[in-house]
C-alpha cells in the first residue's frame, strides 16, 4: 500500500553549539516522506517556490516518492531558522518566512485520493481538514500536531481528532491540549476526543503508545553523537506510517502498531546523526533491520 504525506517543505538554517548550516532541506513532509519511503511508495503533497533546489526534487523522485502533488509556484520557498542550546532538546526559533507556504492549499491529484494510509504531517488543522475532505475512505489516518496549533487553532484541532485514527504529539503538547499533568490521563482524554490510538513522544526518553486497554513504552535508541534533532519527530511519524503501509491487507493491530513505533524510532535515531536528511540519504534497509534487532535485544522485544 502507498502512504499519502501532506505537510510543509522548507529550506532551513540550523545552528547548534558546534555547527551552523544554511539552506538545508527541511519541513515536516520532507522528513516524513523520506522515512516512509523505506517501507512503501509515497504520494507527497506540498508547496515550494521556484527557488527550490532541483536536487531536492530529485532526492524525492529517487526514493519512491511520487511528486505529482508537489506544487512549484512563483516565489520563495518557506524558510525556517532555529538555534539549539547545549541541551539539544531545547531550541529557539530565530526566524520564520512563510513565503509561498502562506497561501498553501493542499490539492490532491485524483490518483492520490484513494491512498489507504494518510499521514497529516505537522501543518495547520484547517489544512489537515481540507485534505480529509478530499480523500476517499482511507483505511488509517494519522495526524501530527504541535504546540502552535494548540495555542492558536485549538477548536479546529479538536474537531480534527474526531476524523483521525491516530494522533502523534509530544509530552508537553499532550499536557497542554488536555490540561492533565499525567500522561496516562492525557492520553485517555485525547482518545475520548476521537482517535483510538495516541502516541506521545518523549524525546530522548522514547515514546508511549496508547490504544484501548493496551499500552506500550518504547525507549529511545542510545546515541553517542547527536548532531541535529530537527525533523526527528517527523521522521518518526513517517517511519511509522510507512511501516503500516508495508503489509498490504494486514489488519492494523496493536502489535503491528508497536512494531511501527519501534521502526519509527529507529529512523528517527538515524536522522539525528547528521544535519537535515543527510543521514537518511545513506541509511540502507540492512541498517534499519540491524538497529531494529538491537532495539529488541536492548529492551527484550522478543514478541515484536
Amino acid at each position: 500500500m502507498s502512504v499519502l504525506v501532506v505537510g510543509s517543505i522548507a529550506l532551513d538554517t540550523i545552528k547548534t553549539p558546534i555547527e551552523e548550516h544554511a539552506d538545508l532541506l527541511g519541513g515536516s513532509a520532507s522528513y516524513a516522506s523520506v522515512a516512509a519511503s523505506f517501507f512503501a511508495p509515497v504520494n507527497l503533497v506540498g508547496v515550494v517556490g521556484d527557488d527550490f533546489p532541483k536536487q531536492h526534487v530529485e532526492l524525492f523522485a529517487s526514493r519512491r516518492i511520487d511528486t505529482a502533488g508537489l506544487q512549484i509556484v512563483p516565489g520563495k520557498t518557506f524558510r525556517w531558522s532555529g538555534e539549539y542550546m547545549w541541551d539539544l532538546n531545547i531550541r529557539e526559533t530565530r526566524s520564520v518566512e512563510l513565503n509561498v507556504f502562506e497561501n498553501f492549499s493542499p490539492a490532491l491529484p485524483e490518483s492520490y485520493r484513494s491512498t489507504p494510509i494518510v499521514l497529516l504531517a505537522n501543518i495547520a488543522p484547517a489544512l489537515q481538514h481540507h485534505v480529509l475532505d478530499q480523500v476517499v475512505q482511507p483505511r488509517f489516518v494519522i495526524a501530527d500536531t504541535m504546540d502552535l496549533w494548540i495555542n492558536i487553532a485549538k477548536p479546529e484541532l479538536i474537531s480534527l481528532l474526531a476524523r483521525v485514527n491516530m494522533l502523534i504529539l509530544n509530552d508537553g503538547e499532550a499536557r497542554q491540549l488536555t490540561g492533565e499533568t499525567s500522561l496516562i490521563r492525557a492520553a485517555r482524554r485525547i482518545r475520548e476526543m476521537g482517535p483510538d490510538i495516541v502516541a506521545i513522544k518523549k524525546g530522548e526518553h522514547g515514546c508511549l503508545l496508547f490504544g484501548g486497554s493496551a499500552f506500550f513504552s518504547c525507549p529511545a535508541y542510545p546515541l553517542e553523537d547527536i548532531h541535529d534533532p530537527t525533523g526527528a519527530g517527523d521522521t518518526f511519524a513517517g517511519g511509522l506510517a510507512g511501516y503500516l503501509s508495508s503489509e498490504d491487507g494486514s489488519e492494523i493491530t496493536f502489535d503491528r502498531l508497536r512494531r511501527a513505533v519501534v521502526y519509527g524510532s529507529v529512523l528517527a535515531s538515524y536522522n539525528v546523526e547528521q544535519f537535515s536528511l543527510e543521514r537518511l540519504r545513506t541509511v540502507t534497509p540492512g541498517d534499519i533491520s540491524e538497529r531494529y534487532r538491537l532495539f529488541q535485544l536492548m529492551s527484550s522485544f522478543e514478541a515484536l
